[in-house]
């Protein structure tokens, strides 16, 4: 189980399952396999009306949007955006990360009934872009790295609020309400799992307490699919409600199943796509939206919006995190949208069937073109680093230890 914790085995995983995937589609038995994944697995009396792709992108994905929100809580709390001068900067770029892909996308699609898929390319992967990092930048400096994390971790938050708001049918205020109620009972009983809590003094055994509060994150789950919100917001909801010890347990404790079952899971469900035989005039405009909006959009959008706003800093307090340099190769890692951008492709266009296909293509080749650039700029970046510690220490030379 530890390996499956790994940033690098993580991104491994998601890249093969997306391959896999798209082979699996284009294969004689290609349509057999989509139409098991398009096939319902209905529950009439619970009103559950979901596919198997849907039990996956509406179920399991859940658990993963639980972990992003204990680690999005843990930063806001005692991490990298535990301030405003610290979250000030990534917030920024993520926010010229998340304007500048949409622009790119909204002038290839302006005036078509496609426009909607805007926020598609504005995800960024943390697991991806993290296993990147890992592979390829060993003397990258710390601070590189908490950036791109802080930065990620706004841009998941933006992509949360993007899918609670603008993918969203017509809201049942009811089910809404019940909702509420388990996420906040939830919240409650998790304190009892608090360490110094008095059940827990008490050395009494954890198991029932477990035992509620899965079965509320299931009540909460249930009622927020029948509310009309995506149903994932109900895992985003749970992991910020949620006590912060218990909810770091719980997340290290569903984190390789994550990493090792759900998002590759995802990935190959989500990539089963027939690649269409049409020429690339007849693509739609969304298609190229989005294959250009996230590898160069987010490059212009991170590095341009950070640099703007660093000088500002660095005017006002002489002193500045990063360089240029290392905000373009953050921004080379954020066009990696992979796993949001997939699923706001399918909640866009689950009425246009062949457009989804197209966006799935799109994000995946888009997302492929981000990790090639990315690779080669994080290398040549922790080259350079490695080149100045080296010289610093006073160390040269082809046999030099």
């Amino acid at each position: 189980m530890h390996l499956l914790r790994s940033e690098r085995l993580s991104a491994v995983l998601l890249l093969i399952a997306a391959a896999l995937g798209l082979l699996l589609a284009n294969l004689p038995f290609g349509p057999a396999l989509v139409d098991l994944k398009n096939a319902h697995l209905d529950l009439p009396a619970l009103g559950l009306d979901l596919s198997v792709g849907h039990w996956v992108s509406d179920g399991l994905l859940a658990i993963f949007f639980f972990i992003v929100a204990v680690e999005l809580k843990r930063e806001l709390v005692i991490g990298e955006l535990n301030s405003l001068s610290k979250a000030l900067l990534p917030a920024i770029a993520a926010l010229g990360g998340v304007i500048v892909p949409a622009l790119i996308f909204l002038a290839f699609t302006f005036g078509t009934d496609t426009a909607n898929g805007w926020p598609i390319p504005t995800a960024t992967d943390i697991a991806f872009a993290l296993g990147i990092l890992a592979v390829f930048g060993r003397w990258l400096p710390m601070r590189v790295r908490v950036f791109l994390l802080a930065l990620a971790v706004i841009d998941d938050l933006i992509a949360i609020l993007l899918i609670a708001f603008f993918f969203t049918t017509d809201a049942d205020l009811a089910a809404l309400g019940f909702a509420t109620i388990a996420i906040a009972l939830f919240g409650a009983v998790s304190r009892v799992m608090k360490p110094r809590s008095a059940w827990i003094l008490a050395r009494k055994p954890q198991w029932p307490i477990i035992v509620v509060l899965v079965v509320l994150a299931v009540l909460a789950w249930y009622f927020v699919y029948r509310s009309g919100v995506h149903a994932t917001i109900a895992g985003v909801a749970l992991g910020f409600v949620m006590s912060r010890r218990p909810g770091g347990r719980a997340a290290h404790a569903l984190e390789p199943w994550s990493n090792g079952v759900i998002l590759p899971l995802f990935a190959l469900s989500a990539a089963m796509v027939a690649v269409p035989q049409v020429r690339p005039s007849e693509l739609d405009p969304a298609f190229w939206g989005i294959l250009v909006g996230l590898p160069v959009g987010k490059i212009i959008g991170i590095t341009l919006i950070g640099v703007l706003s660093m000088l500002v800093v660095r005017r006002r307090s002489g002193a500045t995190p990063l360089t240029p340099v290392d905000l373009l190769v953050i921004g080379a890692l954020g066009g990696v949208g992979f796993t949001v951008s997939l699923l706001m492709n399918e909640l866009a266009y689950a009425g246009q069937r062949e457009v989804a296909d197209e966006g799935t293509l799109a994000v995946l080749l888009g997302s492929g073109i981000a990790i090639v650039v990315s690779a080669i700029a994080v290398s040549l970046r922790s080259r350079w680093y490695r080149e100045q510690r080296r010289s610093r220490e006073g160390v040269g030379g082809a046999f030099s230890r």
